[in-house]
């Protein structure tokens, strides 16, 4: 009997769909912040390297603020481009990132319906997620999901970052619920799954509309117990 169903933020209760759309006009803004110009080929191409670059670095840590992460992801790009930053210009990208993520994010259209409808079973609904508070609070907001779960935990408050296992000890401990006992549902088979299947969870794979799951670098993971398109699924599993 599942007791419990922690899930992830990103791709899983919101939609990455507009994010792409969304950084372009940033970094383009931050390069004539710097006096410069470049061709639109050579941003996504520079951005794409440094996001890669990073993402590989990252990977090795079980723990970092996601700030940092953005931050050197941005660096690296400006490097790739020949282009100086100053702590002024790092310091704009910082909070407007973060200002246009929060604003560009989508809760998936069945996600209010669907906590509903498992909070009316009596299940414990958590958010887990790879994110720092001042981006979590704001979008759990957004969503209106206060009324819908019972807690939910930023890696930054738990100091580990999936796939580490110390945020999925962390939310279990709160929730007073055992793993064996829970469903953990993701959209990334890196953070998601591979952190949370060796503890014990029934895992779920979600698919955020095809598109990739960000911070990916290609190690090999664990195929999810079950994996579906929508949150509306999960009302078959439990």
């Amino acid at each position: 009997m599942i007791k419990g169903i922690f899930f992830d933020l990103g791709g899983t209760l919101f939609s990455y769909k507009n994010v792409t759309r969304t950084t372009f006009p940033i970094l383009v803004e931050a390069i004539a912040r710097a006096g410069a110009t470049r061709e639109n080929n050579q941003i996504k191409l520079a951005y794409k390297e440094a996001s890669i670059e990073i993402a590989k670095y990252y990977s090795t840590k079980k723990y970092y603020l996601h700030k940092n992460f953005f931050d050197e992801v941005f660096e690296s790009f400006l490097e790739r481009l020949a282009i100086n930053i100053g702590p002024d210009l790092l310091s704009w990208y910082t909070d407007h990132h973060r200002q246009e993520m929060i604003k560009c994010l989508e809760i998936k259209k069945d996600c209010l319906s669907t906590l509903q409808t498992l909070k009316e079973k009596d299940i414990y609904l958590s958010i887990v997620s790879n994110i720092d508070e001042d981006m979590l609070n704001p979008l759990i907001d957004k969503g209106n999901l206060k009324p819908l779960i019972d807690d939910a935990i930023s890696s930054e408050r738990a100091e580990s970052c999936k796939p580490d296992r110390v945020i999925f000890e962390l939310a279990l401990k709160r929730a007073g619920i055992n793993a064996r006992d829970s469903l953990f549902v993701g959209d990334s088979p890196e953070h998601d799954i591979a952190g949370a299947a060796p503890l014990g969870f029934t895992t779920v794979l979600i698919l955020d509309g095809g598109l990739e799951p960000p911070l990916q670098t290609g190690k090999e993971t664990l195929t999810a117990d079950h994996t579906i398109a929508s949150l509306e699924e999960l009302n078959s599993i439990v």
